[in-house]
């Protein structure tokens, strides 16, 4: 089980490596449609990830709550909303195709605050594989071994974009592709942290279980909503981002009916 665990924990951050390897192949920039591609495939698979890996399974272990089995999640969901708006107003960062930093001023590198814009959505991902593995390991019959193998695999996958939509415009603003490889690896590194502490946290608390899982999937709304739905519709209009979110979102589908 311990291996399991461990491979499912650094998955998603073998997905960011990968990606982030893409500025040895590369372009020193990447095309404007292909960042809106792949930012909405991954907007897809998380609010998939969302629904069926997090929101589900916390209302199906309230449901000795009668009526009121949808309470835990709507609480850990809105609870999950407002730690991203937090962390959203008081750590200083940069999102891609932006010049004006957001949080408080801070005298921090461009590439800093690109590798915290990052940063900030690979740690409600890391929060949702961590609380899937720890009701795994409590035993809960609402997640199955498959059920958080495929939120890993589904998570790696759009982890890939990410990684390389980190690496490889640092490589175009004159970073060395070395460095630019490494900030993109760091960017990922949040997502085992956050899900060892989740893992963690669940286990002093275990009846919280459906709040976690609720809350890691309102945080990772906030981050489509507030970041990847409005940076795959920015500039000149385009339909790419909206194809490339419903093909993330079946594709996530299919991974959670297939494996689970």
């Amino acid at each position: 089980m311990v291996k399991n665990v461990l491979a499912e924990l650094f998955l998603p951050l073998l997905g960011t490596s990968l990606g982030a390897g893409c500025v040895f192949f590369q372009k020193d920039t990447m095309n404007l449609s292909i960042q809106r591609a792949l930012t909405g495939f991954a907007a897809g698979v998380m609010v998939a990830a969302s629904i069926w890996n997090l929101l589900l399974p916390a209302m199906e272990q309230a449901a000795d709550l009668g009526r009121w089995a949808f309470l835990p999640a709507v609480t850990g969901f809105w609870l999950g909303i407002l730690f991203l708006l937090v962390l959203d107003r008081t750590i200083p960062h940069l999102h891609q195709n932006s010049s004006q930093p957001e949080g408080p001023h801070a005298r921090l590198r461009r590439a800093t605050m690109l590798v915290l814009a990052i940063t900030l959505h690979n740690i409600p991902e890391g929060m949702a594989v961590g609380v899937v593995l720890a009701g795994w390991m409590a035993g809960s019959e609402t997640i199955t071994a498959a059920a958080t193998l495929a939120l890993s695999i589904g998570i790696a996958i759009q982890n890939f974009p990410e990684g390389a939509v980190i690496s490889i415009p640092l490589r175009g603003e004159g970073m060395k592709k070395g460095r630019a490889f490494l900030y993109g690896v760091l960017s990922g590194a949040a997502e085992p942290a956050a899900a060892m502490l989740t893992i963690w946290a669940a286990g002093l608390v275990l009846p919280a279980l459906p709040y976690l899982l609720s809350f890691a999937a309102g945080a990772m709304i906030y981050v489509v909503v507030e970041e990847l739905i409005p940076e795959t519709s920015a500039g000149k209009h385009s339909n790419l981002g909206t194809l490339f979110f419903a093909a993330g979102f079946t594709i996530m589908l299919a991974l959670d009916v297939v494996l689970g």
